[in-house]
């Protein structure tokens, strides 16, 4: 299974059903942690053609969905009242602030710029010596050492009109939180296969040896979330509960130890808000106090008021896997692609955008 294509093998599809049809006896609540598997899971199909006894929930792995509210706030002020080059990954754009959002703070005049890496940030800042340059800085542990290395560019080059606007949540702290939770039953995880790439696996054998769930590193084509599938379901029906790695084809034990070293020069582990689901302890980065210059929230005095979340966007509990999309009752209808209620209808890895697009639920 070297080639891309091989991933999405129709016919090897078909034995992966087979297999789990055969391997389950009873009901299993799985859920799949990153939005990426979500989507995977709903464009191919795959959610119809498992056996009725496998019920798959969806996670809260979607960095952009649970970025706060009044960080989105916070970056708009940025863009609008503080003559600041704010810069930003595309998929920020169109996530609803509390009265607008970033497409709608450039349409008004602010200087947003959409990047590819936030190294292009670095440049702008040194390209723009009288102005300050703010990158807002979203994702899971993946992103995060290109963030990180951004500021240490930043530094080196002691380029004080630079900072960053950080947003970093990490997967396993999110995990154990579900788990916690007293509405959400879940059997077993399907881990983010890509934030394992950077951090490796060993933060999940704590969580699988303490609430005894099957936990499995899985990638995001359709054969590597139908594996992952087999792999918790035979650990499940065989009453054992422990951390495998589908995705051994890029993801090491100890994972990417040189991106670690970058992500921990610049950030120290802190509390984190979780849009739509609150504060989660230790599920975060901040920026440590040796780079604070850094950092735009503590940069620029920013006082925002925290705005309440829509009241009829149920995103909390569709993150945290207690409903699904389409149990919301505005799901495409008041909350579109075009006008959302709150960001998982809009973002890539949303689990609301990925049934309006390819469900076959809504008329599009």
């Amino acid at each position: 299974m070297k080639y891309l294509n091989e991933y999405r093998d129709p016919e090897l599809a078909k034995q992966y059903l087979e297999e789990i049809k055969k391997t389950v006896t009873q009901p299993w609540s799985i859920m799949e942690v990153c939005g990426g598997q979500t989507h995977s899971l709903v464009k191919n199909g795959i959610i119809d053609m498992l056996p009725k006894e496998v019920t798959m929930i969806h996670g809260p792995g979607c960095p952009v969905c649970v970025t706060p509210l009044n960080l989105i706030d916070k970056a708009i002020h940025l863009a609008l009242n503080e003559n600041v080059i704010l810069c930003s990954f595309g998929d920020m754009l169109r996530v609803p602030g509390s009265k607008i959002n970033l497409l709608e703070a450039k349409a008004k005049g602010g200087d947003i710029r959409v990047l590819y890496s936030p190294l292009e940030a670095v440049k702008i800042a040194a390209d723009n010596p009288n102005r300050e340059v703010v990158f807002f800085a979203v994702g899971f542990e993946t992103t995060a050492p290109a963030n990180a290395l951004s500021v240490i560019h930043a530094h080196r080059r002691k380029l004080n009109n630079y900072s960053i606007l950080a947003s970093h949540v990490l997967v396993p702290p999110a995990i154990k939180a579900v788990i916690d939770d007293e509405e959400s039953k879940i059997d077993g995880f399907l881990a983010a296969g890509h934030v394992c790439t950077i951090m490796g696996n060993s933060e999940y054998y704590p969580i699988a040896k303490k609430h005894e769930v099957p936990i499995v590193v899985t990638g995001f084509e359709p054969l590597d979330v139908l594996q992952g599938i087999l792999m918790v379901i035979r650990q499940l029906e065989a009453n054992k509960s422990i951390v495998e790695n589908q995705y051994s084809r890029i993801v090491r034990e100890d994972g990417n130890t040189a991106a670690q070293k970058i992500i921990f020069e610049v950030f120290e582990i802190s509390n984190q808000m979780w849009r739509g689901i609150g504060e989660i302890p230790e599920s975060g980065y901040a920026i440590k106090e040796k780079y604070i210059a850094f950092d735009a929230s503590r940069k620029f005095d920013i006082s925002i008021e925290e705005a309440p979340e829509h009241p009829e966007c149920i995103s909390g509990q569709i993150m945290k896997g207690i409903k699904k999309p389409f149990e919301c009752p505005q799901f495409g209808k008041k909350c579109k692609p075009s006008f959302p209620l709150g960001a998982p209808m809009v973002s890539s890895e949303g689990a609301c955008a990925a049934y309006y697009h390819f469900s076959g639920l809504i008329e599009t």
